[in-house]
């Protein structure tokens, strides 16, 4: 069976594949857009939060969430 060789490592292949997940991911809508709903999301989660109770991975959460958020607001920088 024949094998193409390449010079391109797993790293780089991986790199392409990610590109392409976050390509078609901000294709879907704005980064801006994003970001609204990710505080909708957010925010409805921290009225449930209310309701169910402590939740030991409240700042956890916060922290993705936060991370999210600017991971939208660096995407939109790039695009301008």
């Amino acid at each position: 069976m024949y094998t193409p060789i390449t010079n391109e490592s797993p790293d780089s292949s991986r790199l392409v594949h990610y590109g392409q997940l976050v390509q078609d991911l901000l294709s879907q809508t704005s980064p801006d857009e994003w970001i609204g709903d990710l505080w909708s999301i957010y925010s409805g989660y921290m009225v449930f939060e209310k309701e169910a109770g402590y939740n030991p991975r409240c700042t956890e959460i916060f922290e993705t969430f936060r991370e999210l958020v600017f991971f939208f607001e660096k995407a939109e920088k790039l695009k301008a």
